[in-house]
């Protein structure tokens, strides 16, 4: 029978430790990457925006530019976010495969 409260076996205390601490730095770094996301669509919707209604009001074709590059930073966002996503992954598997 297994005690619940016994403590850890010492030979496991420094993986069941470095584990922790693998799986709170990924977790740290996927959320970084989600604000950073996020960031990045508010400043892009906002610019979008702008240059809409800079476009509508002064039918200057400059504002599509803005536009676009604009949708560039969000799609560029939506990648890092995708490429962080499967590096965090492979680390955790990594680890839980050992």
């Amino acid at each position: 029978m297994k005690r619940l409260n016994a403590p850890p076996e010492q030979s496991l205390s420094a993986v069941n430790a470095a584990n922790q601490s693998v799986a709170q730095s990924t977790a740290m770094a996927l959320a970084d990457a989600t604000d950073n996301l996020r960031n990045l669509n508010t400043l892009s919707t906002t610019a979008i925006g702008t240059a809409l209604s800079q476009l509508l009001e002064t039918g200057d074709t400059k504002y599509m530019d803005i536009i676009d590059q604009a949708q560039k930073v969000v799609s560029h966002g939506a990648e890092n976010f995708g490429t962080v996503g499967e590096k965090i992954a492979s680390v955790l598997y990594d680890r839980t495969s050992q």
